[in-house]
């Protein structure tokens, strides 16, 4: 939608008009076609394949909450980039974690963060964690059209809940149903994987840096068993995403801290190629 002021020097009566705080219904209301799930796919005949991104994780710590991702992307049986970005910050305290079809994905999170932000210019305040966890809800049912001729969307939203003052994270399956996931959380191919080493290592009293290594330690599990998920690359200089939400708001942890945890993880798996082992009750 385009605000020709040329002519007249006023904008479009459609910015004038009041209505929802939200940005999705007013594109609804006079673009629809602009939204991701109205648009009308060619007829297809076979599977198309295209980059998908896959695992991401979640874990809660004393004060906050990790979402981080590997940095893998495949179409089919290749590599299709070995770099791509999976997890971005949706507003001041929260983040999204994406899985599945890539370009649909980014696409999706940067009308998630137009949204947030739309809304919190309009009603003068930002929405709570739970409103917002509703909001990114509604956006993945509006995909699934797509989803099922197999273009699916499957974020991980984790973000710090500024009134209940601790970290929560919510998964989500492609019909838009939200979950909200106690201690840790996994989705992408290889979360299987990630969630059963988190279940084995996850232990509330850990500090964040502590926690950080335990999540690339999921992330090292998931590459060990899942092709489709990059662990470190040592030789292209290539670790996970790492980010960390506080009461302070987002913070993605520079490339220089990720690579020395992840180098620690790796040093300790020459010793144990199974990684750290659980304690026997």
């Amino acid at each position: 939608m385009e605000a020709n002021t040329r002519s007249t020097g006023r904008l479009p009566a459609a910015f004038l008009t009041p209505g929802s705080s939200s940005f999705i219904d007013f594109l609804g209301d006079h673009s629809p076609d602009l939204l991701p799930g109205n648009r009308t796919l060619p007829p297809l005949k076979g599977a198309v394949e295209l980059p998908h991104g896959t695992t991401i994780v979640a874990a809660t710590f004393d004060g906050g909450v990790i979402l981080a991702g590997d940095r893998r992307a495949t179409m089919g049986n290749v590599i299709a980039q070995r770099d791509i970005e999976k997890v971005f910050p949706a507003d001041e305290f929260s983040a999204v974690g994406i899985a599945g079809t890539a370009g649909l994905a980014v696409e999706m999170v940067k009308l998630f963060q137009l949204e947030l932000e739309h809304y919190e210019k309009i009603e003068g305040a930002t929405l709570s964690l739970e409103g917002k966890a509703n909001r990114l809800s509604t956006m993945i049912r509006s995909n699934l059209g797509m989803a099922l001729q197999g273009l699916a969307v499957v974020p991980l939203f984790a973000g710090y809940d500024t009134e209940r003052e601790r970290g929560r994270i919510f998964s989500y399956d492609v019909t838009g149903g939200r979950s909200e996931e106690l201690g840790f959380a996994s989705t992408g191919s290889g979360s299987v994987f990630a969630r059963g080493a988190l279940k084995k290592l996850y232990r509330k009293d850990l500090t964040e840096q502590q926690m950080t290594t335990a999540v690339i330690q999921a992330l090292y599990d998931a590459a060990d068993d899942d092709s489709a998920t990059g662990g470190p690359d040592l030789t292209r200089q290539i670790f996970p995403i790492i980010t960390v939400i506080t009461e302070e708001g987002y913070r993605r942890l520079a490339e220089s801290e990720v690579s020395e945890i992840a180098r620690s993880v790796l040093d300790g798996r020459l010793e144990r190629p199974d990684g750290p082992q659980a304690q026997v009750l």
